[in-house]
């Protein structure tokens, strides 16, 4: 490797949000609104994971 040449630390991918190449300073994301819309669906419940009913017992008690 010279001097001249730059090795990135990471492969560019495309935005979760809508697609565009990812940026280095907002990783994995091509801004920050998409970061931010990232993070008010995860806060909303937007990401919630679907859990099977039997997991939890029908009394509420562990």
């Amino acid at each position: 490797m010279t001097k001249d040449t730059v090795t990135p630390l990471r492969k560019q991918v495309p935005c979760p949000q809508c697609k565009k190449q990812s940026t280095r300073d907002t990783y994995p994301f091509c801004s920050r609104r998409c970061a931010q819309l990232d993070l008010g669906a995860w806060l909303s419940g937007g990401y919630a994971i679907s859990g099977d009913s039997t997991d939890v017992p029908p009394d509420g008690n562990s």
